[in-house]
């Protein structure tokens, strides 16, 4: 198959599977829904106490990264289920070529979603601060929202390595989902210099406004592309060594 048919056909796989699609559509609508509910209820006494705008209108974006890492994880996990994948190598030999096209469809999807999700986000939220609202003129603001747009990509594609090579979403987000919501922030307390260069907390870096400290917000970033190359090269390791 030639490259094109290849990148049609993983594109045809996750509008299709009701899993990895409906974990693409919940990084849009699950951040707005939040966004709704936070700013229409707190959102005026949290502008009045934030010391940092920019990353206050964020927040949402702690569940949209889950999102990403279920859309990566279900969209890899279907090849693993009735022997999809072995139909897969049949019809695209070259299992370079297979790998590249799953991550990068993978990858354009979640980036595309996900730069229209934090741009909605922090539009949606800003409409509901009055005269406390910022636009993307501020400071770093246009930086944090192309910036989380990458970085949900980059979480996407996290797992999608990880996917790869344990061969269960199950087993990556009962992983992953507990590492972002509990130990990212156990590890962030006990060591606050090691936990600066996690893949979540380097990367989040870009969403405040004026980060302190190591690493920095474009750096951060390439932190979390970095575990993320990690991840997918373990995943290449894997699909590229063991039998379908």
């Amino acid at each position: 198959m030639s490259v094109t048919a290849t990148l049609h056909s993983e594109w045809i796989k996750i509008r299709s599977v009701r899993a990895s699609y409906g974990s693409l559509l919940a990084v849009f609508s699950a951040t707005l829904a939040i966004t709704l509910l936070v700013f229409a209820t707190v959102g005026r006494a949290e502008a009045d106490g934030t010391d940092d705008p920019v990353l206050g209108a964020f927040y949402a974006l702690n569940f949209a990264q889950i999102a990403a890492v279920a859309f990566g994880a279900t969209a890899v996990s279907s090849e693993y289920a009735g022997g999809a994948l072995r139909i897969s190598l049949a019809a695209v030999p070259r299992r370079g070529l297979f790998y590249a096209a799953k991550t990068a469809v993978v990858g354009a999807s979640a980036l595309g979603v996900g730069l229209v999700t934090v741009f909605a986000t922090f539009f949606t939220g800003q409409a509901f601060l009055g005269e406390d609202a910022i636009g993307l003129g501020e400071p770093g603001a246009l930086r944090a929202c192309v910036g989380g747009g990458i970085y949900l990509a980059l979480m996407a594609l996290f797992a999608t390595g990880l996917t790869f090579l344990l061969r269960s979403a199950v087993a990556v987000l009962g992983l992953l989902v507990p590492f972002l919501l509990i130990v990212s922030f156990v590890v962030g307390d006990l060591a606050q210099g090691a936990a600066a260069w996690l893949p979540d907390r380097a990367g989040q870096q870009i969403l405040h406004q004026d980060p302190a400290g190591a690493p920095g917000p474009w750096t951060g970033l390439a932190v979390t592309a970095l575990w993320a190359a990690a991840a997918l090269a373990a995943g290449w390791w894997a699909v590229r060594r063991r039998d379908a």
